[in-house]
């Protein structure tokens, strides 16, 4: 199983360059930051810098949207960051969060979404796409050129068949297992449908993890995690229903006490507006617990076909839990 680690890119940027390139000789594979730019600094300034700063690891939003990201400049921004070191980026992305809900706009469509990753896909390999009637491509990106991977965030039913039908990698922002084999199962079935290797797309699971014996402290500062995914759960209430048999209650069950959320404190801990999280959700959904638990719950997701663990470290102990997975946890799963 490859480990990849999530940070927010708040200043100074050179922590968050320090932090990769710390990661990268610790054997993690991928650095992922937030892409929202209002309220962290611009990712993709930063990971030009990572890049220069590194040798192997791989880099990319978890996750970027098509709505406040114009295509045409996304596919150009992996395209140079490609040409200026490698093959090394990933584009992951959905429909959006934080990025457009802090603006006071609503995600971006499913079908926006799905189109978005076709011309990406295009300009990136270096072919001709259609846009709106009109024909575009990158000239200084010679054709055949590989394509950015992308893979494909989202929770509810038809997202996950976007991700089979289209997307070189599907991530999922949670560590349950019940829910991670749900997933997995129906977007492979969805690439099954679609004529796909279902094999092929990469499983990607992210989430918080602190390693420590402290769970008490832990699931303090995780606790945030489940507000930020009942944002989607809520999206997926709205469309669905609580009592839908198109998405499983062990996912949508624990936002009836959700009140409002603050997107002030988006992905921090101690934000109040996440405080109807309970415990076992903070335990279903992170990975919690000494060097030991945290193998265990790894290579129960690796049973399940999960091919990343991407580490959401944002908590009071970041570095130290960065260290333990290097020392303790990565080589051992």
């Amino acid at each position: 199983m490859d480990v990849g680690l999530v940070l927010q890119t708040d200043p100074p940027a050179s922590t968050v360059v320090d932090l990769m390139a710390r990661a990268e000789g610790l054997g993690f594979g991928h650095g992922w930051t937030f892409d929202s730019h209002m309220l962290w600094q611009e990712p993709f300034v930063i990971y030009s810098r990572i890049l220069e700063r590194t040798t192997r690891l791989v880099v990319g939003p978890m996750v970027t949207n098509p709505g406040t990201r114009d295509w045409t400049v996304l596919a150009s921004l992996f395209a140079t960051l490609d040409d200026m070191f490698g093959p090394r980026t990933v584009c992951g992305i959905g429909r959006g969060d934080s990025a457009m809900r802090v603006q006071g706009r609503p995600p971006t469509t499913l079908a926006r979404l799905e189109a978005s990753i076709a011309v990406i896909r295009g300009l990136t390999a270096g072919r001709a796409v259609d846009l709106g009637g009109t024909e575009v491509r990158i000239p200084w990106v010679r054709e055949g050129a590989p394509a950015v991977p992308i893979w494909v965030a989202g929770y509810g039913p038809k997202a996950l068949a976007l991700a089979g039908r289209c997307a070189d990698g599907f991530v999922l922002q949670l560590a349950d297992p019940y829910l991670v084999e749900w997933t997995i199962k129906t977007v492979r079935a969805a690439a099954a449908d679609a004529g796909r290797d279902p094999d092929a797309i990469t499983m990607c699971v992210a989430a918080p993890a602190y390693v420590t014996d402290d769970l008490v402290h832990a699931r303090d500062q995780t606790r945030w995690f489940g507000g930020m995914v009942g944002n989607h759960v809520a999206d997926l209430v709205t469309r669905y229903g609580e009592a839908s048999a198109a998405v499983p209650p062990e996912l949508t069950g624990y936002i009836k006490g959700r009140g409002g959320y603050d997107y002030s404190h988006h992905g921090r801990a101690g934000n109040r507006s996440t405080d109807f999280v309970p415990d076992e959700v903070v335990d279903r959904f992170c990975l919690l617990g000494p060097p030991a638990a945290q193998r265990e719950r790894l290579a129960e997701l690796a049973s399940l076909g999960v091919d990343q663990f991407a580490v959401y470290a944002m908590h009071d102990d970041r570095e130290a839990t960065i260290e333990a997975y290097g020392a303790e946890v990565i080589g051992r799963v």
